[in-house]
């Protein structure tokens, strides 16, 4: 009988220690989990930052090589300002067709709606105005340059970006990257070198100062785009990117009507159009979707880096359809850029 009761009371023991240790241990199921959401929503985000990063690289490098394309005998035969506008628009119908694809998944929500503030929407016309006069330059300048050499001078872009990007966004970049941008500048003057002409530089004054604007007007759309896009981050980049096409449609209409009005009446809105004019002009609208991409997903500086590898592309790609000749002084500037474009990705500050 005693014998019974010892047993009973170390039965007893046991349950109590195991109960009491099934107590003292946290249960990190929870924990567990979260850190895997954690884990496989950085992932997603950085394959989502790759894919737009990588899209953008090859649609810009073969941006310039379709301009010149689509010249005919040194000439623009189509108009500009309709190509412009055909950009917008269908980068305008692109941000539609993607809403109402969302529409139908999830519904109409507050952040995907496309009814929104006078506030919200008045900060919209004044990239599109830069952008509009920054894209009418890049025809223009290759009066002066060719493909490469254009691709070389637009990452000045980097340095407009960068000190915009510390005066409007507050962002501290580190010494480092200071430096890259004056690696960068080296670079790209070290490309444009001429040792078989009494010229010092390929490109003429024209070409530079033409260089020099669009550097600065890229540079303060993208900082001032990024800045609107990042304002309200749970807001779709689909919505945002409608009301800033939508402006845009409006102004490069104006410009049709101030510059091309005469020639849209007389030869109608798509004269001189080509295959390659088409081609281009989607390689536009795609190029602008993932510059927005970018900044939503990244940012400014992330974009024109990205643009930078570009030129290397154009550079062999130009060797084959234009008959461009890769001078020692081009192969130079392109390695120093290229470094720079490390300095500045290893010269991240942590935060």
């Amino acid at each position: 009988m005693r014998m019974q009761e010892d047993e009973d009371r170390s039965v007893g023991v046991e349950d109590n220690i195991d109960k009491s240790f099934l107590i003292s241990v946290p249960d990190n199921s929870n924990l567990v989990g979260e850190t895997k959401i954690d884990t496989h929503r950085t992932k997603v985000q950085w394959k989502r930052k790759s894919v737009v990063t990588l899209s953008l690289t090859i649609l810009t490098s073969s941006q310039a090589i379709l301009i010149v394309w689509s010249k005919r005998a040194g000439k623009y035969e189509y108009s500009v300002t309709t190509a412009n506008f055909l950009v917008e628009t269908l980068k305008c119908a692109i941000s539609l067709l993607a809403l109402a694809r969302l529409w139908n998944k999830q519904g109409v929500t507050d952040d995907n709606r496309l009814t929104t503030t006078l506030n919200e929407v008045i900060v919209y016309p004044i990239p599109a105005v830069l952008y509009l006069i920054k894209n009418l330059l890049q025809y223009y300048i290759f009066a002066y340059v060719d493909a490469p050499g254009y691709q070389i001078l637009k990452n000045f872009n980097i340095i407009s970006t960068g000190v915009l990007y510390r005066i409007i966004l507050k962002k501290r970049l580190s010494e480092i990257q200071w430096a890259a941008f004056i690696l960068l500048t080296a670079g790209c003057t070290t490309a444009q070198l001429n040792s078989n002409s009494d010229h010092v530089l390929q490109t003429p004054f024209q070409g530079w100062v033409m260089a020099i604007v669009m550097a600065l007007l890229s540079g303060f759309a993208g900082v001032y785009t990024e800045a609107i896009i990042k304002k309200r981050p749970s807001r779709d980049i689909n919505v945002q990117n409608f009301w800033l096409y939508i402006f845009g449609m409006g102004f490069n209409a104006v410009a049709i009507l101030v510059q091309d009005f005469d020639a849209v009446m007389n030869k109608g809105f798509f004269h001189g159009y080509s295959f390659v004019t088409v081609l281009m002009i989607f390689n536009h609208a795609l190029s602008g979707i993932a510059v927005s991409m970018v900044m939503k997903y990244a940012d400014n500086i992330v974009k024109v880096y990205s643009t930078s590898v570009a030129m290397i592309l154009t550079a062999i790609v130009s060797v084959f359809l234009f008959g461009f000749h890769l001078s020692l002084a081009f192969f130079l500037g392109t390695i120093v850029v290229s470094v720079a474009i490390y300095l500045h990705s290893a010269g991240k500050i942590q935060r």
